[in-house]
């Protein structure tokens, strides 16, 4: 451990610089080959599904039987790599398997059952109709706007959007129809850089089979939010890259490194790119690296306490051996060098390094986040930001307790039970049952604020966190089925069948859980069928919503206002509508998803004045000093003699946290050549002439 600090305590060198460039340059080129290799399988098998006319997945069990067979082949390949990789045999092919495997695996699992619509999972409904308008948006255009509002900077994060955004551009497709595709594509992208992350940290062999584990529990409880799973999908080993650049015990060997440095760059990394993704995962995320950091300063401290006794304890010796004051400075001159460089110094300077690092990692996360980030915060010096935010409430009943997968009697439960005694048995001498340990435990401590956060009005939305501690369970299950495998084929004085039926219950027990998870998402599978496309159509073949209108709408719109979607303003209640056309809203599906800077209750009340009006001059007059952009255009539903909204208002701490209510406007509002009227289906389009 003096070794340790010693270590830790210097700074940089140039020859570490050189490692750790070398190290993280490596790692990328390494990656960037096996995510061009994802994005080939999944285009490849997403293009090939969509050249049959397939039954949809809700009517007919053909896709699933199909998919079923995609997972099988997805085995093959990955335990033809872990077989290459354990008889070191083509290091290469076993890399291209793996990669080839993973990514066939989330193609196949969610691409097939989806094969007979061009929807994603839950379709656009719900909270999948912001992000489907968010992708939108930024189809239009690379720039960083709000998915509702005009003329303000996003408050969500951009950064799966924006990339998604430009995909669709490129391929020129409507940010709707981009959205699966998209989806599917950057999850399995994630998967396998997520299998290189993992091959940099432990055997190649382990990495495959935990990276297949962690990548079936993420499709299975994450993918209906694409954007947070694919940093779901590299939570395990960043958490492990984390703890290595925090925590580094002596090793021999250690100044031929990058002295963690690497390790350093690539935490900095995750954490920024979660910060542009998803807001909770990158809170999470960096609690978790924060806690390490406390927790290897508090290590070094105490080692650096211990080696400070140990070297009074022989100094003390040595004055008494020998009895001359010549002599007791002879033997302190031999104690200092035999002693490690840093013994003797203060215990407190011990705790520098880790924490030093753990600066660096918040500083590169801190740079990497503000290319999303910086508009907002820069807006919000110039305005006011409503006290009455409602980002954060929402408690259902996920997130009033405590989440204990380990106990539930299923394939995924006896894995989290496994992981959770192997995190306890190894908490003293594995890095990584350390490393999944404290992101475990920072979840559960998560999890506990939010809990005590309801006492103050609000929460943090713990519920959310289900996937992440799965997955970190399920890491650790599967190095608790290798390692405990391992010592009972040890125990057993090594019997020759033991090894083939390890592995075959390992493979059973994965194919058992692959073939379970489109059961396990039907409900989002079947949206995926019973929502309206932007072209109009229900996949399973069944007379279309209201959303079949929309093209006329858009039709009218561009030919009354005269001006390009992006720079007209809509106020409707049938907010899919700018799921699917890149208009801007006057208010946007609920107040949970609203820009802060919108002041969206301040809006909706706004709103109710202008249907109390008593005639078309008041309503331009109010129009005209409205505090925000007025409508160019309203969208409404007709009831008898008026025209309506069906508005929603947060009424937290009620579960649903969503209440709906209607707005009418006298049709005689809008009698005036100010205004021109359009029914179209159950719509009546009204938009306004300006000077």
């Amino acid at each position: 451990m003096n070794g340790t600090v010693t270590e830790t305590g210097t700074a940089a060198t140039p020859g570490r610089v050189g490692s750790a460039v070398r190290q993280v340059g490596a790692g990328l080129g390494e990656a960037l080959l096996a995510a061009l290799v994802a994005v080939v399988v999944a285009g490849v098998g997403l293009f090939a599904f969509s050249l049959v006319q397939w039954p949809a997945f809700n009517s007919s069990n053909v896709t699933r039987a199909l998919t079923t067979v995609g997972q099988v082949g997805a085995a093959v390949l990955l335990v033809a790599a872990i077989w290459l990789l354990r008889e070191r045999k083509w290091p290469w092919m076993a890399k291209l398997l793996s990669w080839a495997g993973i990514s066939t695996f989330v193609t196949v699992t969610l691409g097939m059952p989806l094969a007979a619509t061009k929807l994603y999972l839950f379709g656009v409904s719900v909270d999948q109709e912001f992000r489907t308008e968010y992708l939108t948006r930024l189809t239009d255009s690379a720039a960083l706007r709000d998915m509702t509002y005009v003329d303000l900077p996003p408050f969500y994060p951009a950064g799966w959007f924006w990339v998604g955004g430009r995909v669709a551009n490129v391929l020129g497709m409507d940010g709707w129809e981009a959205f699966k595709p998209y989806a599917i594509g950057s999850l399995a992208v994630a998967a396998v850089l997520s299998l290189v992350l993992w091959s940099k940290l432990i055997r190649a062999d382990w990495a495959v089979a935990v990276t297949a584990a962690t990548t079936a529990v993420t499709v299975t409880w994450a993918a209906p939010e694409a954007y947070s799973a694919v940093i779901v999908l590299l939570f395990a080993p960043a958490l492990v890259l984390a703890w290595g650049a925090l925590h580094r015990p002596a090793a021999p060997g250690a100044e031929r490194t990058a002295g963690g440095w690497g390790a350093v760059v690539g935490t900095g990394l995750f954490l920024g790119m979660a910060a542009t993704f998803y807001t909770l995962h990158f809170l999470v995320a960096a609690f978790a690296v924060a806690l390490m950091g406390l927790l290897a300063a508090w290590s070094a401290v105490r080692a650096q306490r211990v080696a400070n006794s140990r070297r009074g304890a022989k100094d003390l010796g040595g004055a008494a051996n020998t009895g001359s004051a010549t002599n007791t400075g002879s033997a302190k001159d031999t104690g200092s060098a035999k002693n490690p460089a840093g013994a003797g110094r203060p215990a407190w300077r011990a705790a520098v390094p880790p924490l030093l690092r753990l600066l660096a990692i918040a500083v590169l996360a801190g740079l990497i986040a503000a290319i999303v980030w910086l508009p907002y915060l820069l807006k919000t010096l110039s305005t006011k930001i409503p006290s009455s935010g409602t980002a954060l409430h929402y408690l259902p009943q996920g997130g009033a307790e405590l989440p204990l997968p380990m106990v539930e009697f299923t394939l995924l439960g006896g894995l989290c039970l496994i992981g959770t005694i192997w995190l306890v048995l190894r908490a003293g001498s594995s890095r990584r049952a350390q490393a999944l340990g404290i992101g475990v435990l920072a979840i559960y401590l998560w999890t506990l604020l939010s809990m005590v956060a309801t006492a103050a009005g609000t929460t943090l939305l713990s519920f959310r966190l289900d996937a992440p501690l799965k997955v970190l369970l399920a890491a650790a299950g599967a190095f608790g089925f290798v390692e405990g495998a391992r010592a009972l084929y040890q125990a057993l004085n090594e019997p020759a069948a033991l090894k083939p039926v390890a592995a075959a219950l390992a493979v059973l027990g994965a194919l058992a859980f692959a073939q379970d998870i489109p059961h396990v998402l039907t409900p989002e599978i079947n949206t995926a069928y019973t929502d309206t496309d932007g072209d109009g159509v229900r996949a399973d073949q069944r007379p279309p919503a209201a959303v079949a209108h929309y093209r006329e709408v858009d039709a009218a719109l561009l030919a009354q206002t005269g001006r390009p979607r992006d720079q007209t303003v809509v106020l409707t209640a049938d907010t899919s509508f700018l799921a699917f056309y890149p208009y801007f809203g006057f208010q946007a599906l609920t107040s949970h998803y609203a820009n802060p800077l919108a002041d969206f209750p301040a809006r909706a009340a706004l709103i109710a004045d202008w249907s109390k009006l008593k005639s078309a001059p008041e309503l331009l007059n109010a129009l005209a000093q409205s505090p925000w952009r007025a409508p160019d255009a309203f969208l409404f539903r007709r009831s008898g003699d008026n025209y309506t909204l069906r508005l929603a208002r947060d009424v937290y701490p009620n579960d649903p946290n969503v209440e709906r209510y209607p707005v009418a406007f006298p049709k005689m509002l809008f009698a005036d050549p100010a205004f021109t009227t359009t029914e179209i289906g159950p719509f009546t389009l009204v938009t306004v002439k300006r000077a």
